[in-house]
């Protein structure tokens, strides 16, 4: 892929005290984010949190109620048309014509963009090539599979390489074969020197992909770092207990919040409880935490059938830090899709 220059030493994006207002409903209050260039940077939050609200802002495509916002060192407002130019946006649904072929789709964004005959039509088979389409591309898109729509989608953001692609849940919907081939792409386009904003609200997605990830919640960014450092934030680690007898699991829970000084989450398994373990100086002083809790239970006559400790998962994470699992938001704080 051939990179678009790109000028000066400004972070890809920069964003303090961003706000966005409608009606009653505050879709942003106060977003202070800075994403480096040439990384994958994950948006995590669940449904309503304010992540395509962000994404519309960032591309132009919305204007803020407050802040100060720059993409690739240009203001969001004053210049936005010298932002457009060096960005490409893949949203959450395919913008592909279904009537036409996977080439010729490419071919009209080809010449949408400026780009000569010969260019695109080299542009078309170098991209149809690289995400694996060549086989497909004298077919209709309606006759693709998701996966493979997702892929020419991506494609037609790379008609002309951006120097900044954001990314709004590309795989929602997948299967996880199409999803894996979503996350390769992404990795081609970030190695290829592409900054790449990613949101999502699947919390593997963003441990795959992601340097740095920012998690937003009711417009807000509640915590930002690693994945490793994120989970860090919560507790050193994570016991998971499985008993033999689910009716057992209020009286173990009780046992092991108070053993623990942790909060203990049932599972979707009746049998199943996890508790994080605050950070202990060693990991002597954790395995000791956990014997005692142990000998707590079997004194109390409650059966243990299996047991693991381990790094809190990105999942644990996020419930830690918001308060809830990721998933669909009471209330919808998206601005309407056009």
């Amino acid at each position: 892929m051939t990179k678009v220059s790109s000028d000066g030493d400004h972070p890809a994006v920069e964003a303090r005290g961003l706000t966005k207002v409608y009606g009653e409903n505050r879709a942003l209050d106060g977003i202070d984010l800075t994403i480096p260039r040439g990384q994958v940077f994950g948006f995590l939050g669940p449904n309503g949190a304010g992540k395509t609200t962000t994404i519309r802002i960032l591309a132009t495509l919305a204007r803020p109620s407050g802040g100060m916002v720059r993409v690739l060192g240009h203001d969001v407002l004053t210049e936005a048309q010298a932002i457009r130019a060096r960005v490409a946006v893949t949203g959450q649904f395919a913008s592909l014509d279904e009537d036409l072929t996977g080439y010729e789709n490419l071919l009209i964004l080809g010449r949408l963009q400026g780009l000569p005959r010969a260019a695109r039509r080299e542009r078309a088979d170098a991209l149809l090539a690289a995400f694996d389409l060549t086989g497909a591309a004298g077919r209709p898109v309606g006759g693709y599979s998701g996966g493979m729509r997702r892929r020419l989608d991506i494609g037609a953001s790379l008609i002309v390489t951006p120097d900044l692609l954001f990314l709004d849940e590309p795989t929602t919907g997948l299967d996880p074969r199409s999803r894996n081939q979503v996350w390769e792409l992404v990795r081609r386009v970030a190695a290829a020197g592409t900054t790449v904003l990613l949101t999502t609200q699947y919390l593997e997605e963003a441990d795959q992909l992601a340097e740095r990830i920012a998690v937003i919640d009711s417009g807000r960014i509640v915590a930002e770092g690693t994945s490793a450092q994120l989970k860090s934030r919560v507790g050193s680690s994570t016991l998971h207990i499985r008993l033999l007898d689910g009716e057992q699991r209020p009286q173990a829970s009780q046992i092991l919040a108070g053993a623990l000084a942790g909060t203990v989450q049932p599972a979707a398994d009746p049998l199943a409880l996890s508790v994080m373990i605050a950070t202990q100086p060693d990991a002597t002083d954790t395995g000791r935490l956990v014997g005692h809790a142990m000998t707590r239970l079997g004194e109390a006559g409650v059966g243990i059938a299996e047991l693991s400790l381990g790094q809190p998962s990105l999942d644990e994470a996020f419930l830690a830090l918001t308060g809830h699992r990721t998933g669909p938001a009471t209330t919808d704080h998206e601005e309407p899709q056009a």
